[in-house]
């Protein structure tokens, strides 16, 4: 049977213009086919979700997520902190899949790595928040830069728009956390917590050698015997965040 997101996918697809046709066709793959979760029909158990920004040229080459140079970065900090020693082959680091849910704005490569535009995520919105609020029960989203983040002010209420954009500039913003509801139109709702982290890519010079430390912290504060929630509550106003 059809999926019904993958095929919505598809249909959106087929007439966006910025995908990096080139890349599919170098590695032989369906450029409609989206990149999505480890099982993107299936609905997952994961208690933490890993929102990127967008699939690079080896998540098509392996039609995996997360896959690439920042990708690497993001999975052996996290198998590290799993397993208390580095991975000693890449197809380690993919046992990692089903331990989280993976998910990006826009499941396509776009043409020279640009981030795609907020007309195209706006685009591709319900489809992406109702892959999160029905194919994963989770509630606590550790999201890689700004790209991933504002994601979450796109077809959401002024009061959480606000919310975020405040939060955004606070300058311990890589370490403190944030509660939305999340509104899915037809997916329904869901409150989440916001763990951000600036994208783990080489060419992120200011944070890259410090995203292992960052990340390792993030997981030490998503345990749940140390769970620490900044903000509760649909529409917090900005001065409540300190509290």
């Amino acid at each position: 049977m059809d999926d019904p997101l993958i095929t919505a996918c598809r249909h959106l697809a087929a007439t966006l213009q910025g995908i990096d046709h080139a890349c599919y066709q170098n590695f032989q793959q369906d450029p409609l086919a989206p990149i999505f979760s480890a099982n993107p029909h299936a609905q997952s158990n994961a208690k933490v979700a890993i929102f990127g920004r967008d699939p690079g040229s080896e998540e098509v080459r392996l039609q995996r997520p997360f896959v690439g140079a920042a990708g690497i970065k993001l999975r052996s900090t996290l198998y590290h902190h799993q397993q208390q020693r580095p991975h000693q082959h890449f197809s380690e680091l993919l046992t990692l899949d089903a331990d989280y849910f993976w998910i990006n704005t826009v499941p396509y490569k776009p043409l020279g790595n640009k981030a795609w535009s907020m007309a195209v995520k706006k685009q591709f919105q319900p489809l992406v928040i109702t892959l999160l609020l029905q194919r994963w029960q989770g509630n606590q989203v550790i999201t890689l830069g700004r790209e991933a983040f504002f994601w979450f002010t796109i077809n959401q209420s002024a009061a959480s728009k606000t919310q975020l954009t405040a939060f955004w500039q606070r300058e311990d913003r890589f370490s403190r956390s944030v509660t939305i509801t999340l509104e899915g139109g037809k997916g329904g709702q869901r409150t989440v917590t916001l763990y951000p982290l600036p994208h783990p890519s080489p060419l992120n010079a200011k944070w890259y050698k410090r995203f292992p430390e960052l990340l390792t912290a993030r997981l030490q504060q998503l345990n749940p015997n140390n769970l620490e929630i900044e903000v509760k509550g649909k529409g917090a106003k900005p001065h409540e965040l300190n509290k």
